[in-house]
Order: structure tokens, then C-alpha cells, then sequence
């Protein structure tokens, strides 16, 4: 046993709303593995992969490729529930968020929690908006 606690034993009691959801990355056997703690289920990327391919192969995160690309759009699916939120912000949570979380904690994992994602978005509504031509 490598000493290193399973993150899934700090899940959280039930969640009162949706600032409370946490989700938590790690990798097992080199696996990326992502979980939403608060209702304690593993997250997949089927349901994203219904509204864009950029890796079938599953989720990645630390840097800005197709796998967190998958892992942007999936988290915000699940958090918004809201399909045309997810696509229309994706690329830029996964650019200021997804690219940049590291398993830092000292359980191996990395944590994103609701209020989080929540100032994520706000403070991507208050960017400018490039049109295209």
C-alpha cells in the first residue's frame, strides 16, 4: 500500500445545493478517474461525447488538449445541466481551469467545488467576446 489515502473516503454528506458539489480528480493505475463526490457518482464522458468528440479515450487535465477539453465540457455539463451553457464556454473553462488543475493534494487528487465553477463562469461572462467575421 502506497500510504496514499482513496479520495473517495472524504465524500461529503449530502450537498444542499449546487455551490456545494465537489468533484475530484485522481489517477488510479495511471488512469485519470473523476469523480462528483456529492451525489457520489463517476463521471463519463459519454454525455459530453454527444455534443463533442475530442477524446473518446477519456479525460485528461494540466494542460490544454483534447482530454481536457472533454473533461471542460463534461464538468459543465454536469454542473449546469445546461447543454448550450456547456458549449458556449468549454473552451475558455477548460483554457482557465481544467488546464491548469494538478493533483496537489495530499491524497493524490485535485478538488473543484460548485462555488468554483461558479466564479469560473462569472468571470468568463465578464470577458469581451471576440465576433467572428
Amino acid at each position: 500500500m502506497s500510504g496514499i489515502s482513496d479520495p473517495r473516503s472524504h465524500v461529503q454528506s449530502r450537498a444542499s445545493s449546487d455551490a456545494d458539489v465537489v468533484y475530484v480528480g485522481y489517477r488510479r493505475r495511471g488512469r485519470a478517474i473523476v469523480e462528483n463526490q456529492s451525489n457520489q457518482e463517476k463521471l463519463t464522458p459519454e454525455r459530453s461525447l454527444e455534443l463533442a468528440n475530442h477524446s473518446p479515450s477519456g479525460f485528461e487535465w494540466g494542460y490544454a488538449g483534447s482530454g481536457p477539453a472533454q473533461l471542460a465540457l463534461a464538468l459543465l455539463l454536469d454542473y449546469t445541466d445546461d447543454e448550450d451553457v456547456a458549449l458556449a464556454k468549454y473552451m475558455e473553462f477548460k483554457t482557465e481551469v481544467v488546464s491548469k488543475l494538478e493533483c496537489t493534494e495530499p491524497d493524490g487528487c485535485w478538488r473543484l467545488t460548485g462555488r468554483e465553477i461558479d466564479a469560473a463562469l462569472r468571470e468568463l461572462a465578464d470577458e469581451p467576446v471576440a465576433l467572428s467575421a
